[in-house]
């Protein structure tokens, strides 16, 4: 029998996830670990930068209407969930990256980016730097209370992980990591988990697709 496979990540993408899930036959567990939220934020001069940087769904919808004044910027983003966000925005995707944050940013540069506006989270790994000339929180993720009985029922399932925040959080709170099998977005991701886990596996490319894939290999 296969495994269950609980998702870890926000809604609304964790109800989206669950279903992509149940919807290959599988079962899944919905266990948010965090909960998300708009941050008030003030948007730089558009002039000041000639690109955009997105690396998450949730600075698209979180960040509000001020969004728009930033629409004549060509967006930079990693993943196509991100992509997708920012083209139902109205802004104008001109890459999408598959290899994380730092990958996109040497793409961008070498495309001829020179200075970008980051739109992020307040927890985040990409910083002001080269290329990335301002980087901006518009929301934040905040640690959910997790019942004991919720962190027992994810005895023997496969964990999705699709950040390191997320991996340090489930290490926090399981207090038997031979019993979980992790199913991790990225390297980041993994080591955010630490170890002791059961089994860990890397998704082919940071996509949730492959997450899924990946998550389905451990469960049989």
């Amino acid at each position: 029998m296969s495994r269950p496979i609980a998702v870890l990540r926000p809604e609304p993408g964790n109800r989206i996830t669950a279903a992509a899930i149940e919807g290959r036959g599988r079962i899944a567990l919905r266990l948010p670990l965090f909960e998300t939220r708009p941050l008030a934020w003030s948007v730089p001069d558009p002039l000041g930068f000639d690109a955009l940087i997105l690396t998450s769904a949730n600075a698209v919808r979180l960040a509000g209407a001020a969004l728009g004044a930033l629409r004549n910027l060509p967006v930079h983003a990693v993943g196509e969930a991100t992509a997708s966000a920012a083209r139902r925005a109205h802004l104008d995707v001109v890459a999408v990256g598959s290899a994380g944050a730092a990958a996109l940013v040497e793409a961008a540069r070498d495309a001829g980016v020179r200075r970008a506006l980051h739109l992020a989270g307040r927890e985040r790994t990409l910083e002001a730097g080269g290329i990335v000339g301002q980087v901006v929180p518009v929301y934040a993720s905040e640690a959910l209370p997790i019942a004991p009985a919720d962190v027992a029922a994810l005895d023997g399932a496969v964990a999705l992980i699709q950040s390191a925040r997320a991996g340090s959080r489930l290490a926090e709170i399981v207090p038997d990591r031979g019993a979980l099998l992790l199913a991790a977005l990225s390297e980041a991701a993994a080591a955010g988990a630490g170890t002791g886990w059961r089994a860990v596996a890397i998704a082919a490319y940071p996509e949730t697709e492959a997450l899924i894939d990946t998550a389905i290999a451990l469960s049989d």
